[in-house]
């Protein structure tokens, strides 16, 4: 699994008919799945990610995970994460999960992230164009890939 984490004073997606989800102060997360994934990668990446110590704390360091600030969440599913750009201009996503694969995976991942915490969590759909607006704070952007682990 790869995400790209976002620290955001707000973030909305927007899908279907001006369907509309909005997070305040908090993460942004972009996470794509590969068809080597499985349910570990999402534990760890879950983890990994609510326990990011990039927020401020009263001495303007990086020190606070999201939990600590009482942050909310907005978990966004992005294929493109996988797209192979070696050949040619026209990205390949062919690493990137079928969907059977990917949706039951995804909404594991938005579940354990969901069980380690006491906040708003919002999503997008999966497949859905949407279009997201956000303003990132820092910026402040992590890039985590569960295949580097060490």
């Amino acid at each position: 699994m790869r995400a790209v984490i976002q620290r955001v004073d707000y973030a909305i997606v927007r899908f279907q008919d001006n369907m509309e989800r909005a997070i305040e102060k908090g993460l942004l997360i972009l996470v794509g799945i590969e068809e080597s994934d499985d349910k570990s990668d999402a534990d760890w990446l879950a983890t990994k990610t609510m326990n990011l110590r990039i927020f401020d704390d009263q001495d303007g360091v990086m020190n606070l995970s999201v939990q600590e600030i009482g942050g909310e969440i907005m978990i966004i599913s992005q294929f493109t994460l996988f797209a192979k750009t070696k050949k040619g201009n026209r990205p390949s996503y062919i690493r990137a999960a079928n969907p059977e694969k990917a949706i039951p995976l995804y909404k594991y991942f938005v579940d354990t992230i969901d069980k380690q915490m006491n906040t708003k969590i919002v999503t997008g759909e999966f497949g859905a164009h949407m279009e997201i607006s956000l303003l990132n704070n820092g910026p402040v952007t992590i890039i985590i890939d569960t295949k580097n682990k060490e």
